[in-house]
């Protein structure tokens, strides 16, 4: 009777011990579902803080991160390469008082480390850097086809309605400066905005608004030249919303001429440039 009766505690024992196995794996599959892998916590993709780099940093520090004339270039310099991950995601969280930088603390603490992925990427990208194109080629179309010469300076010569570019693309990859070309924002960013006014005499100017206060506004012109009005003395005053660069770049050019454009931005002089750019042979992958 006792030998008999072992069977169905050993078959119990078997059930509550399978059952406890299989709600462990449950559970475990169930956690692994709604939280990603710690590798992935750790460690993101570059590319996936691209998205809120551009929305949220390139408005003051360049799609490439090299900066403009409200922040300072954070994909060449050497200052900024030598702070840990840590500072960094401080800084876009917290941001810095008594300067432009301000704090981000929407930024999830993921959304911030892919932005600190995604920059340092930027950085690496002023070593060993290929030329897409022929950067004399990139220069005739600059100055001609192009058109940028009549809003952007290179070393001197060109426009001023736009930011000098004479080190913009210093450590730029081309497909980084070919994206901003094709891609760039048409929301202006402070300092490049526009408007259009009407003065009493019925003369018509369009151009950057470069200084505006309740009472009077600086308006700078395609020809470089600085307007001061007083506001009761116009018939019109009109911000306008959309940017002055060009959208139609990518029909205007070719891809050739995108990446002629592009080697002819990579190679202006830079005092920051790590490493100087070579030309794309037919053989490199």
């Amino acid at each position: 009777m006792c030998r008999f009766a072992m069977v169905p505690i050993r078959q119990s024992l078997y059930q509550v011990g399978l059952f406890f196995v299989l709600s462990i794996l449950s559970i475990s599959i169930l956690q692994a579902r709604q939280n990603p892998s710690s590798e992935r916590d750790t460690k993101t993709n570059p590319t996936a803080g691209r998205g809120t780099f551009n929305s949220s940093c390139a408005g003051c520090h360049g799609l490439d991160g090299t900066g403009s004339d409200k922040a300072v270039n954070i994909s060449g310099s050497a200052r900024v390469r030598h702070l840990s991950d840590a500072q960094l995601s401080s800084i876009i969280s917290n941001g810095v008082p008594g300067t432009g930088m301000p704090a981000f603390r929407s930024l999830t603490a993921r959304q911030v480390r892919a932005v600190v992925d995604y920059l340092r990427s930027l950085q690496g990208k002023a070593e060993g850097r290929v030329l897409p194109g022929d950067p004399k080629r990139g220069k005739e179309i600059f100055f001609g086809k192009g058109d940028c010469s009549a809003c952007h300076t290179i070393s001197g010569q060109g426009g001023f309605l736009g930011p000098d570019l004479t080190e913009h693309g210093a450590t730029s990859s081309g497909d980084a400066i070919r994206d901003e070309i094709v891609r760039s924002p048409r929301v202006p960013s402070i300092g490049y905005r526009t408007a259009a006014l009407t003065t009493e005499s019925g003369e018509r100017l369009e151009g950057l608004v470069r200084n505006e206060d309740n009472f009077s506004v600086q308006l700078q012109t395609k020809d470089g030249s600085f307007h001061f009005f007083k506001k009761t003395d116009l018939r019109s005053f009109d911000r306008q919303d959309g940017s002055l660069m060009p959208a139609d770049y990518r029909n205007r050019l070719s891809e050739s001429e995108l990446n002629d454009l592009a080697s002819y931005l990579m190679t202006t002089p830079s005092p920051n440039q790590a490493a100087p750019p070579r030309k794309k042979v037919d053989d490199d992958e």
